[in-house]
């Protein structure tokens, strides 16, 4: 019998009770049949891989990541907590040391749920990785994280939620925003005024193959791992650039994925997007799997692969190179403040120097619009105190208040004093503290 070099955990959550509609992409069978598969192939009877259930993320676990409005409940169902909750056992799997690697493979997907959420966008409600990752902070006092996101669909939750954050890193290698949803990712968008660098957005041509991933793996990713230094490593592994996928441009192969897994050798994998149901998700998590344990994925092959129709154009290869030779530069080296403000402007309000950036954001699974204003204090001692304030189409004006990990004493105060004026005035229905320092998350409305 086989024997895993890395003992791996999967978690496996089809949510077979939850979908968007029954013809839609997001529904029940995008799983059911990678269980079949991976009972089939005998995964589970190679000794060091292991089948967990998934456990139940708690409110507190979601409101330490997200301004949820009106409520959580609102946003989220008993599936999304399960998902999310599926990500934390992995994390405890791992942290625990009951394996080595693990891999969560849920759904609904989440790495278009932003800082603030409304409702569902990109069929993404929570961000399943995000509370992860603040699960690890809370619980194992882990600070440095990165994430490499290798789904098709450019990670713009994730980025969200990180963007001033210099403790955590994220990459995002995706079919270029000019030819697919949600159109952004670009290499400009290289992180917030005390974050510059650590968000890495690397637009691939549609027709990318397992050659111009392994390329932008080789060049790009790997230097700038190295040389983070993260505690744990998440691959947020949607796997929609799969050359079967339906609803992208790529020409990834299983094989492929487990290359990249491989090389990655990431603590932590959660499952994103992917909708070839049957022509692709049984064979790349199987190759992911494999590849995650150690073992040997030459035998990985889908159906429907054809050498020369999927091969990648030389001049993919050619314009990959020049842009693999440009984006390092925007780590080891990132442009200076006034450079990468584009998107934002300082203003001197509430005793002090706030970055403040407005975004206009459509969520298109749930047909809501909302404006955005985001200030970041710009405190020389900590990151900074973060102020959201947000109306939609859905709710009225809402406040959000983000007291960080590690945050000083002046920005706590001044927290702490913003949220309790807003319950004082007439001007938002709803507000919401994520107070880390002190563990404590409220929230009001009326």
């Amino acid at each position: 019998m086989h024997e895993a070099k890395h003992s791996l955990g999967v978690i496996l959550f089809p949510a077979f009770d939850w979908s968007i509609s029954p013809t839609h992409p997001e529904r029940e069978e995008r799983l059911l049949y990678t269980q079949d598969q991976l009972k089939e192939e005998g995964l589970f009877d190679i000794e060091g891989v292991d089948e967990y259930k998934p456990g139940v993320a708690s409110r507190e676990d979601v409101e330490r990541t997200h301004f949820c409005f009106p409520e959580l409940e609102a946003v989220a169902t008993r599936s999304h907590m399960v998902a999310a909750g599926g990500c934390i056992t992995a994390a405890d799997l791992v942290m625990r040391g009951r394996a080595k690697k693990a891999f969560a493979l849920v759904r609904p997907p989440g790495h278009h749920a932003m800082k603030v959420v409304h409702g569902s966008r990109g069929f993404c409600n929570i961000n399943i990785e995000a509370v992860m990752i603040e699960h690890l902070r809370e619980n194992y006092g882990k600070r440095r994280i990165a994430v490499v996101d290798t789904d098709c669909h450019h990670g713009d939750g994730t980025q969200d939620i990180y963007w001033h954050d210099p403790d955590v890193l994220f990459i995002s290698l995706h079919q270029d925003g000019r030819t697919l949803y949600p159109g952004t990712g670009f290499p400009k968008d290289c992180g917030g005024p005390k974050a510059l660098g650590r968000t890495i957005n690397v637009p691939l041509p549609p027709g990318t193959s397992d050659e111009g991933y392994m390329m932008a793996m080789e060049r790009v990713v790997m230097p700038i791992l190295k040389d983070f230094g993260a505690e744990v490593v998440i691959n947020s592994a949607g796997q929609d650039n799969h050359f079967t996928d339906p609803i992208t441009n790529m020409n990834l192969t299983a094989q492929g994925y487990a290359r990249l897994t491989e090389l990655l050798q990431a603590d932590l994998a959660v499952l994103e997007g992917g909708y070839s149901i049957q022509g692709a998700l049984p064979y790349v998590n199987l190759g992911i799997c494999l590849s995650m344990a150690g073992l040997d994925y030459s035998g990985v092959r889908e159906p429907g692969f054809d050498a020369v129709r999927h091969s990648q154009r030389p001049q993919i290869a050619e314009y990959l190179a020049k842009l693999c030779d440009a984006l390092p530069e925007l780590y080891f080296n990132p442009p200076p403040l006034f450079e990468a403000m584009q998107d934002g402007k300082i203003e001197k309000q509430d005793g002090g120097e706030w970055f403040v950036r407005h975004k206009d954001i459509y969520y298109d699974t749930d047909g809501i619009s909302e404006a955005q204003t985001e200030s970041l204090l710009l405190c020389d001692s900590c990151r900074g105190l973060l102020k959201v304030v947000s109306r939609s189409t859905k709710n009225p004006d809402c406040l959000g208040v983000e007291i960080p990990v590690g945050a000083c004493p002046s920005c706590r105060e001044k927290g702490l004093a913003l949220y309790d004026e807003a319950q004082a005035r007439d001007g938002y229905r709803y507000t919401q503290l994520i107070n880390r320092v002190d563990k404590q998350y409220l929230r009001h409305g009326f």
